[in-house]
């Protein structure tokens, strides 16, 4: 799933190019090294990126290896839920009974050996039995800005796999610390394994709202011309609340690889060197008595510099400029609203 607008890396995430066709972090864009990661499990020719109509031709520029049928780009935004029934939809046509794996295009991942043998597992598992299978991530702080999921006992006869109990909503920060505390659950890192006739019986029993167009959008002569009329009309629902939450066939695999969203501006320290007061220092930057600030910019022939400030994010672009402390980062979404067209 690539289709994301990147808002809250803003003003270096616009709608044209957004987080996944970046380098926040790691070498290449995020989409690329997405893409890097699945060699050895997943042919290129079975690779599949759902998009939007303005990002696919960056996306097969930056992901050459991919045939260009293999980018689909649907006709709007309509979330999680009816980007994951057109993916089960295109899939179908190629194989009515294959297994497929949904995958977020931003994650930072280092170790790619144990993420391959991770989707493996979750693939072989959905593949084999009547079960949607997820890839759990192990906490590593008390985070509210994700859903957890609750496991409970082993499944039956496959090993590493673990039946989920339920599927959280993102807590408090007290509910955080407590389900750190207790064990047993696992952050949902929004990776789904499955085959199309549980895919399909999922949505049929949970969501009817999505599964019935698709249904006839899977009998359409004209499916271009069909899927026009019927996806601006979708209900914008998250795969987790019109599918996950409701399901009982819910299994999960715990992920042995690292793992981090980089959900924004704040993240990227986690994930760079940082000097002697704590600086991240994507930039060319001077600083005089500053202190844990992040200081990025496009363009290394461009100085910076910081005199007296801390914890603040500095970001530099050739026509917007965003100076923001960092406990604010999460309101960058907000402040979108107020800004012109033009520069989103």
């Amino acid at each position: 799933m690539a289709g994301g607008s990147g808002e809250r890396f803003w003003p270096m995430s616009r709608h044209a190019t957004p987080k996944h066709m970046l380098p926040i972090v790691g070498r290449g864009a995020m989409i690329t090294q997405t893409v890097e990661r699945l060699k050895g499990l997943i042919p290129p020719e079975r690779v599949l990126i759902l998009t939007q109509k303005y990002q696919i031709k960056r996306l097969r520029e930056l992901c050459p290896q991919l045939p260009k049928k293999n980018f689909f780009a649907e006709p709007m935004r309509r979330d999680t839920a009816a980007a994951a029934a057109l993916a089960g939809l295109l899939i179908e046509k190629r194989d009515p009974n294959a297994t497929f794996v949904v995958l977020p295009s931003d994650a930072y991942i280092k170790d790619a050996a144990a993420y391959r043998k991770t989707l493996k597992i979750a693939l072989e598992a959905a593949s084999k039995n009547d079960l949607i299978v997820t890839v759990g991530m192990k906490p590593t702080r008390p985070a509210t800005n994700y859903g957890y999921l609750k496991t409970g006992k082993p499944t039956k006869g496959l090993n590493g796999v673990l039946n989920v109990e339920r599927f959280v909503e993102k807590p408090d920060l007290s509910t955080a610390k407590k389900y750190l505390k207790q064990g047993g659950y696992y952050w949902n890192g929004g990776v789904f394994a499955w085959s199309v006739p549980t895919l399909k019986a999922a949505f049929k029993k949970h969501c009817p709202a999505l599964s019935k167009p698709f249904s006839r959008l899977a009998q359409a002569k004209n499916f271009e011309a069909e899927l026009q009329k019927v996806f601006p009309k979708l209900d914008r629902i998250s795969v987790d609340y019109a599918v996950m939450e409701k399901a009982d066939n819910i299994a999960m695999v715990p992920a042995t690889f690292d793992w981090d969203d980089v959900g924004e501006w704040t993240s990227t320290a986690r994930h760079h060197a940082k000097d002697e007061n704590g600086n991240t220092l994507c930039a060319q930057a001077v600083l005089e008595a500053s202190k844990n600030n992040i200081v990025y910019s496009g363009n290394k022939k461009h100085l910076i510099a910081l005199c007296g400030v801390k914890n603040l994010i500095v970001v530099h672009t050739p026509d917007a400029t965003l100076v923001c402390d960092k406990a604010h980062a999460g309101h960058l979404k907000e402040l979108l609203k107020k800004v012109p067209e033009t520069y989103r």
